[in-house]
């Protein structure tokens, strides 16, 4: 299985992403833990990526393809693999077919995770974030037994300075902008499934291990 999960900050995508990944065990890939694994060990496209970062440009589509060609050829993408958060753009989706096709690894599912904007905000803005560990919880949905503490590592959580309610809201408008065109390119491969977010995570998943299952028996 090699997938791509779409959906809006705050949809739900990198929950879904990680449950699957930990069923079918397969990587989960993000474009994030990407480019901080690169820097930090140092690689040639991770200096490259460094260097833009450090002047606060966007990392060009060239340096994030090749990290990801990189990343797929590991070891444990042999049996699929999950890419959260890449492609953003129509450039990033087609730059992406051509790298799989090159592999010889083309994706067999797209999910795209929807929920409402007033919802995003929501969810977003109550958002609180491990320091440690990185794991997210929620002032309302999914509180942790401690405040202010991460149930799984003690650290303390807090609110990203990009989790403000203006904040949110541009980043909801340049993800309507840049992103959602990709819904209608992967619909016409067809290979998109539209997943409904508003539901709880167990249900979610239960559809999505439907989907997959559904797929895998054709």
């Amino acid at each position: 299985m090699r997938m791509v999960f779409l959906g809006a900050p705050g949809a739900g995508k990198g929950t879904q992403a990680r449950l699957i990944s930990e069923s079918q065990g397969i990587p989960q890939i993000s474009t994030g833990d990407i480019l901080r694994a690169a820097v930090r060990e140092g690689t040639p496209l991770g200096r490259e990526a460094q260097g833009y970062m450090e002047r606060g440009e966007l990392v060009p589509d060239s340096v994030m393809v090749g990290l990801i060609r990189e990343r797929l050829g590991c070891e444990d993408c042999a049996n699929g693999f999950i890419l959260d958060g890449f492609p953003r753009t129509l450039d990033q989706a087609e730059a992406l077919d051509a790298l799989l096709g090159e592999l010889n690894k083309p994706l067999t599912h797209v999910f795209d995770v929807e929920v409402p904007r007033e919802e995003l905000l929501k969810r977003l803005t109550g958002r609180r974030v491990c320091r440690n560990c990185s794991a997210s919880f929620h002032v309302e949905f999914n509180p942790p037994h401690a405040e202010g503490v991460c149930d799984h590592c003690g650290g303390e959580l807090f609110q990203r300075a990009d989790d403000n309610l203006e904040t949110v809201g541009k980043r909801l408008d340049v993800y309507v902008e840049q992103t959602r065109p990709l819904t209608a390119y992967y619909r016409e491969k067809g290979i998109l499934k539209t997943i409904d977010g508003m539901r709880p995570i167990g249900e979610v998943q239960q559809d999505l291990a439907k989907m997959l299952l559904s797929t895998s028996t054709k």
